[in-house]
């Protein structure tokens, strides 16, 4: 789900009913991640599109596109999840300090996604390398891509814009909700920010199945360099 922290393996031990102690569940599940995490590999299309990100402009002010991470995973698994050459390639276009992970300091105990604070480090960091004749970058200029909905909360509560790129099994899961889901009314994560959630506009988000063949030209992006 992206949450961050014990949140997820604890709304997971309740809605799964598991026969074990929240403790328990949290061990085996460490272990089994740790054994898996290694294996994850970039989705399909997502090399390509960084890549082109890297040395894109905005069609409307002519500026270079400039790139961050925040991902809520912490350093540990951070390190795991990114061990394979694949993704070493992908994380390389991102400068080591617009890494911004859930163990950030920066971010508040207990903010994160689908709290909106790790996207507004990584805003600040951005703009903290703006030079004094640029103007400084808004979070509706912003565009984020997300695989999970508590991700996809964050971004849209920090005032950006989002392209949600879900598992096809959390999409299934969701499918029948996925109006509640994209409008953050499911009730599942709350965290005292909805009332920020609230203003944004519906067509603030997309949902696509891939990160193949991305429609820069609809996001006023130019890759043609």
């Amino acid at each position: 789900m992206g949450v961050s922290g014990s949140t997820n393996s604890d709304l997971f031990h309740d809605w799964a009913k598991l026969p074990i102690s929240r403790e328990q569940w949290a061990y085996e599940s460490a272990q089994q991640m740790r054994l898996n995490f290694s294996n994850c590999m970039p989705m399909p299309g997502a090399e390509q599109l960084v890549h082109n990100l890297s040395r894109a402009h905005s069609v409307a002010s002519g500026q270079k596109i400039e790139l961050a991470l925040a991902t809520g995973a912490k350093s540990q698994s951070y390190e795991v999840k990114t061990s394979r050459p694949e993704t070493k390639r992908l994380i390389d276009f991102f400068l080591p300090e617009r890494r911004i992970l859930g163990d950030d300091p920066r971010i508040p105990k207990g903010c994160g996604k689908p709290a909106p604070d790790i996207y507004l480090v990584a805003l600040q960091v951005l703009n903290s390398a703006v030079r004094p004749d640029e103007k400084a970058i808004l979070p509706s200029e912003c565009l984020v891509f997300e695989d999970s909905l508590a991700g996809f909360e964050a971004a849209r509560r920090a005032g950006m814009k989002v392209v949600w790129v879900p598992h096809p099994d959390l999409l299934a899961e969701y499918q029948e909700r996925q109006t509640e889901a994209l409008a953050n009314k499911t009730g599942v994560l709350q965290t005292g920010h909805e009332w920020r959630f609230e203003r944004m506009d519906n067509d603030w988000e997309e949902k696509i199945l891939t990160l193949e063949n991305f429609d820069y030209e609809g996001y006023g992006i130019d890759v043609s360099v």
